[in-house]
């Protein structure tokens, strides 16, 4: 292991694939490639930690897991992005919510991005691999306070909710999985296929950025990679060159656009780093009379996909219902108000509850998602209008939140919006919503899920990399992350990567060295 204070780079390092990455992605990719005998590298941004670091503390977890202390926003400062950045990616700091890409959105991208081959019945083998191997399944415990106000609130109208699977084993049910899991329960890359792939003789590089690949005849030559501090700036001028016949990109949404365009990758289409999407998020809290502590407890165990299913896909945006986690800083930086108003608040904080929802975008003309561009010093900025189109679903969205918190006996809710305040009765809150400039910067928009930019179709002019996930014009590069996806998901994306790349990695094993791997 080198980087950061575990050894000096070395000036060259050469193997058969270099991996940029240790998220979802990378970890499925490395895990298959050392099981059929390549020399794997990996080169990880972010720091190493374990267990033992995690003391379900913000003031420790932000800056040292997330993109920029977890507060990494758009070029407009309009949305906050939280994003992982450790070994483990954002698999370390999720909430472990795992769902299969869904049937219609895999029918879209057959139909507008020409890739026949992901069916639901050719991917679902490759799910299923991944759910064995990390222990996806229901969770049996029942759902905590936070999460039972959506179940409770949405039956009372008549809206189905159901459970959510997550990747844990032998959970404590401690509820702070979005600052490392403490006790080894969740099932991330950190503790599974990293170390699996550590132990068949894969390297792992931390807190080293893979700055810019070397091009030569259509090919990349080298990796060029620089050390890099805790919080990402540069920790020397020194210079790493990793020469591989074949590098994996999957340092994430952002990252990975990001690391091409600073390597001047061909781009005839202009399809790099564009349509990069975010579920874009909008948020509802409500105080009850009884206790909440959205705090203690599995953190998403329910969700409605209801405002889903009753959109047409490329009509009025569809969202998803989930119940997040609160925890103290998250709480008070989210939510809108100051001085008296938020002394109040953050009083009512062990009542509070809240409802967010995943606006699905990516399906509409009028969403057509952001575009990565890079700042002077080479950083990664995107660029994420937020439309008419987009926002009249989250007027929506807050309506459909309201009346569920209000279903469920709410005293009172308040949309996360700068001009809303505590509303007593569903009526009140519904013309009150009905009347709110739905405008960014008013309206609170954050997002968790990051994707496209790389786009996976079935034509160099729709997307950049193909069906294999091997990139259009440069033929020792693939992409392996979230990046690939031509839209958004439509739910949380871990288990779409894992499946996808589950896929694609085996594949990638076929053509490097002929032999057959399977997940474990």
């Amino acid at each position: 292991m080198f980087g950061g204070p575990h050894a000096a780079l070395p000036a060259s390092l050469s193997c058969d694939v270099a991996i940029i990455g240790s998220g979802a992605g990378a970890g499925i990719t490395a895990e298959l490639l050392t099981k059929a005998g390549l020399e794997v590298v990996l080169i990880e941004e972010g720091p190493l930690r374990s267990s033992t670091d995690f003391k379900q503390r913000e003031s420790d977890a932000y800056p040292s897991l997330y993109q920029e202390s977890a507060a990494r926003k758009t070029a407009d400062k309009a949305i906050n992005i939280l994003q992982g950045r450790c070994v483990g990616g954002s698999t370390t700091v999720n909430w472990t919510s795992s769902f299969r890409t869904p049937s219609s959105t895999l029918s879209y991208w057959q139909q507008r991005f020409g890739l026949a081959e992901l069916t639901d019945d050719a991917m679902s083998p490759w799910f299923a691999a991944a759910e064995r191997r990390l222990n996806i399944g229901p969770w049996l415990t029942p759902p905590n306070e936070n999460n039972d106000l959506l179940r409770r609130g949405a039956a009372k109208l008549g809206i189905p909710a159901a459970a959510i699977h997550r990747n844990v084993k032998g959970c404590w049910n401690l509820g702070s999985c979005g600052m490392g899991c403490p006790t080894n329960a969740k099932q991330s890359m950190l503790v599974t296929t990293i170390p699996a792939a550590l132990d068949q003789g894969a390297n792992l590089i931390t807190q080293t950025q893979a700055r810019e690949f070397e091009l030569s005849g259509g090919k990349v030559a080298a990796l060029r990679c620089t050390p890099v501090k805790i919080d990402g700036t540069p920790a020397s001028d020194s210079v790493t060159r990793i020469v591989a016949k074949h590098y994996v990109v999957a340092g994430g949404a952002i990252n990975s656009p990001a690391l091409l365009k600073r390597s001047n990758a061909p781009d005839p289409h202009g399809r790099l780093g564009t349509r990069t999407f975010l579920h874009p998020v909008v948020i509802s809290a409500a105080t009850f009379d009884q206790n909440v502590e959205a705090w203690n407890g599995a953190p998403q165990t329910i969700y409605s996909d209801h405002f889903l299913g009753t959109q047409t896909i490329d009509g009025p945006i569809g969202y998803k219902l989930e119940a997040p986690p609160m925890h103290p800083v998250i709480f008070a930086s989210t939510l809108t108000g100051f001085g008296q108003r938020q002394a109040e608040l953050l009083r009512s904080f062990p009542q509070m509850h809240s409802l967010l929802a995943l606006l699905r975008d990516g399906f509409h003309e009028e969403s057509p998602g952001g575009t990565v561009t890079l700042r002077s010093d080479g950083t990664p900025m995107l660029d994420y209008p937020l439309t008419d189109f987009v926002m009249e679903g989250a007027r929506r969205a807050f309506l459909s939140m309201a009346e569920i918190q209000f279903a469920a006996g709410a005293r009172t809710v308040s949309p996360v919006h700068e001009m809303a305040t505590s509303y007593t009765t569903w009526a009140e809150a519904r013309d009150a919503i009905r009347a709110l400039p739905m405008k960014p910067y008013v309206t609170r928009v954050v997002s968790a899920h990051v994707m496209g930019g790389c786009g996976l179709a079935g034509s160099e002019r729709l997307g950049v990399v193909r069906p294999d996930g091997q990139h259009w014009q440069l033929n020792n590069v693939s992409v392996h992350d979230g990046s690939l996806f031509p839209t958004s998901i439509g739910a949380n994306p871990q288990l779409s990567i894992y499946g996808l790349v589950n896929k694609l990695a085996t594949g990638l094993v076929k053509r490097l060295n002929g032999r057959d791997v399977t997940l474990a």
